[in-house]
């Protein structure tokens, strides 16, 4: 189901480029269940079809600033961007009421791709997708083959995978959280050192751990002095969840790094770029 809903067309300057923003919804793949997901999409205007795309997947407290920060970074880079809500489907508005595991909104991550695919401006063999704790999560999911192979066959994958803050501690810890047979698309994790989701170094093992497995396709950036949700605008706030501390639970602090966020929008950016073959600039 694709119900086109309002479309316009934003800038963000007179020098930058511009992108065609449209609410859209789509169907998720889920087989006993499946929701209508409203999205945003975003297509850079100055930008040559087929195109490549990133699906963008908010956190616990759903879509905030940090979703539209990173679509007009990488619409200006020439890449299309849907940022799908998930909660919306969901009628749910925050953490609260959240699903009680990531792998039962894996079905939105991959009705998105669906959707993006079957779209004649966007190259299907260059989709990706980024996300935010949660959202980070299912980026992490995504690339593993059971998942991918249940919900699109053996033939179809997202082309990369950007997961910021994705809670390290859960893979290969917690049963449906297993990563490590990978479809083979690269994945970029970033981190904040100071995320009492993990310890400072727990992202840093689990990509070591895998590198005999997988190796060259996974990388890591830890930003210095950097809390969980560094990215976001909001203020800052101190939340608590039971995934926490390792899985024991407790406060998570949210503060907001603005430069440590421009160095990310900007290291998530140039990811995809070079995944997907674009020129640099």
């Amino acid at each position: 189901m694709n119900n086109v809903e309002s479309s316009s067309s934003q800038g963000r300057g007179d020098d930058e480029e511009t992108s065609t923003v449209t609410n859209v919804s789509f169907q998720s793949l889920d087989r006993v269940k499946p929701l209508v997901v409203p999205a945003v999409l975003r297509i850079p205007d100055l930008a040559a079809p087929p195109m490549p795309a990133v699906v963008i997947v908010h956190g616990s407290a759903g879509v905030d600033s940090r979703g539209v920060s990173y679509a007009h970074e990488l619409n200006n880079a020439g890449i299309a961007t849907l940022e799908i809500d998930m909660w919306a489907a969901r009628g749910i508005s925050g953490p609260e009421n959240r699903p009680k595991t990531v792998p039962e909104t894996l079905p939105d991550a991959y009705g998105a791709f669906v959707y993006l695919a079957a779209n004649p401006v966007i190259d299907s063999k260059r989709i990706g997708i980024m996300g935010f704790s949660w959202g980070g999560v299912v980026s992490m999911l995504t690339a593993t083959k059971p998942y991918t192979n249940q919900y699109l066959g053996s033939e179809k994958r997202f082309a990369a995978h950007a997961p910021n803050y994705p809670a390290c501690w859960v893979y290969n810890a917690v049963p449906g959280y297993e990563f490590k047979d990978f479809t083979g698309a690269p994945v970029f994790i970033q981190a904040g050192e100071l995320d009492t989701y993990d310890l400072p170094d727990t992202c840093l093992n689990l990509v070591r751990s895998l590198a005999s497995v997988a190796p060259d396709l996974l990388s890591i950036k830890v930003h210095p002095g950097a809390t969980h949700a560094f990215d976001r605008s909001e203020p800052a706030i101190t939340i608590t969840d039971p995934l926490s501390h390792l899985g024991k639970g407790g406060e998570v602090r949210f503060a907001p790094n603005h430069e440590t966020a421009k160095q990310a929008r900007a290291a998530t950016t140039s990811f995809f770029r070079s995944k997907f073959g674009l020129l640099p600039e």
